[in-house]
């Protein structure tokens, strides 16, 4: 008598959040695809990279914001962190976390960092003179390494050409996938896929020998 009775009716009579159930029952998949997706990042897969950067790209730019409070912070420390992903890959450990717990780890550490430097800078220009009032060393060293970084890549993206930059810009500034990408450029995918690739690489030889 109750074969007419749909499954997902039965589990809501029941109490069940049908939606949430399916979100559970998504997570080890999320979690296995994301893996498999990094690993092949730490093996300069270019579109593994974009995959992931497409996937993971709200949540990193949402718990930066909340950090930093600051649009145009967070971008660019969104930016950086990704540069980083790309950079240190084979470091990410399954036996130690989820990718995106290790992904949200580093996304944090960095914003932190940020803020930290940010308020140094804060504190040298407010006392400026007051020896006293230095801020402590390690800040001081975070300020100046994120500076350096900033320059390197600000260097670096000048080497490239002007559809490089261009699509560069797009996908890190302003956080736009390689689909959107390709239709604010009226350019086929696969030729913004080539662009990129050639870009991360550009880039990943100019940092290297910065």
């Amino acid at each position: 008598m109750f074969a007419h009775i749909p499954f997902h009716h039965g589990l809501a009579e029941a109490g069940i959040d049908v939606t949430t159930l399916t979100q559970v029952a998504r997570l080890p998949l999320v979690t296995a695809e994301l893996d498999a997706l990094l690993r092949q990042v730490a093996r300069r897969d270019v579109d593994a990279f974009a995959a992931f950067y497409d996937q993971t790209r709200s949540r990193v730019f949402g718990l930066v914001t909340r950090v930093l409070r600051d649009p145009g912070y967070s971008e660019e420390c969104t930016q950086d962190i990704y540069l980083q992903v790309w950079r240190t890959a084979e470091n990410y450990d399954p036996a130690a976390g989820s990718p995106l717990a290790w992904l949200m780890t580093l996304a944090h550490r960095r914003a932190v960092d940020r803020v930290r430097s940010e308020q140094a800078a804060s504190t040298r220009e407010s006392r400026y003179g007051a020896a006293s009032m230095e801020p402590p060393s390690d800040h001081v060293a975070d300020t100046v390494i994120l500076s350096e970084e900033r320059r390197q890549v600000t260097e670096c993206l000048a080497s490239l050409t002007d559809t490089q930059r261009e699509c560069i810009q797009l996908a890190y500034y302003d956080g736009l996938t390689y689909a959107q990408v390709s239709e604010r450029l009226s350019a086929n995918l696969a030729t913004i896929k080539s662009r990129m690739r050639d870009a991360i690489r550009g880039l990943r030889r100019c940092l290297g020998a910065a």
